[in-house]
């Protein structure tokens, strides 16, 4: 069984008409996960709702906890991408647990959005890596630790 935890993140927002804001809103990965037949048995766990930038490294403990208790050994974590390399990082090192981190750049509920796409790439990575961090985004899966955000080319690049 694989363990989704979800923190937040452009993936999971929600555009306000009335504000001209964007809010974090409910987790976007059971509609994908349903729209797109996934058969895999998986349990959902929404831990955070939180922008990345304002994750704290309790928050980052508060997840790490998360994991480390978990039953699963495979845990795809969806997050926000402008410290998602943090919070990998900070993972590190837990036995016999392979964890996929993956967000988008544009919210799933976008007509345009990667998050399908990286969603799916976190699926099938987190299914068959050996234990280890990883982050899954722009079509490739990073190690944790080795990789960044190049917020002017809107990607993640290996570092």
């Amino acid at each position: 069984m694989l363990l989704v935890l979800t923190t937040g993140g452009t993936i999971d927002k929600v555009y306000f008409d009335a504000s001209s804001e964007y809010e974090i809103g409910e987790p976007t990965v059971p509609t994908v996960f349903r729209e797109a037949g996934v058969t895999l048995e998986w349990r959902l766990e929404p831990l955070l709702r939180k922008d990345s930038l304002e994750m704290t490294d309790a928050d980052r403990a508060e997840i790490r906890r998360a994991c480390a208790e978990a039953a699963e050994e495979r845990i795809l974590i969806t997050h926000g991408t402008d410290t998602m390399s943090l919070t990998a990082e900070a993972l590190a090192g837990l036995p016999n647990k392979t964890i996929m981190l993956t967000g988008a750049l544009a919210p799933a509920r976008f007509r345009v959005t990667d998050a399908i796409f990286n969603l799916g790439l976190a699926l099938g990575a987190v299914q068959s890596l050996p234990p280890g961090v990883y982050l899954a985004m722009n079509g490739t899966i990073f190690p944790a630790g080795k990789v960044r955000k190049n917020r002017e080319a809107g990607r993640f690049e290996a570092v």
